[in-house]
């Protein structure tokens, strides 16, 4: 009997043990929805800490050696470029006479987001990749 009792004891323990790892996965799953919504909003409505910008920037699915879009219009101050580059060939973006300007060359990949702080002026971004910018693989970042 007292075997017994041990034994329902230990799986009455084992089971709320099992219950109360529940919890925290479920609590957990909202935090990170929460996490990401005010990261989308921040970028969409451009009121995060210091007015940010986000900029989403790709090269083609098709290896081509260009960017989309090829004109990009900011507002000056802190702006966060995210460069996605589906292909097989490897692309960065980089804009030139920008501090920090020089992002993570990827294939098939994003790169880290490249936050910069713009002073008004036209820019030229461009992929330092082998001979991609002289091939045309260029765009104009206008910030006002």
């Amino acid at each position: 009997m007292r075997r017994m009792l041990i034994v329902l004891a230990l799986a009455g323990a084992l089971f709320a043990g099992c219950g109360g790892d529940a919890e925290p996965e479920t609590a957990a799953t909202p935090t990170a929805t929460a996490e990401s919504t005010p990261a989308d909003d921040g970028g969409s409505s451009s009121s995060s800490s210091g007015g940010g910008e986000s900029v989403d920037v790709a090269a083609p699915e098709s290896g081509a050696l260009e960017f989309d879009p090829k004109e990009i219009s900011v507002k000056a101050g802190e702006v966060t470029f995210n460069f996605s580059n589906p292909s097989g060939v490897p692309h960065a973006f980089d804009i030139e006479g920008v501090d920090g300007g020089e992002g993570e060359t990827v294939q098939g990949d994003d790169a880290p987001p490249l936050t910069v702080d713009l002073e008004p002026g036209t820019y030229e971004y461009y992929c330092p990749v082998g001979g991609h910018r002289a091939a045309g693989m260029v765009g104009t970042l206008t910030v006002e």
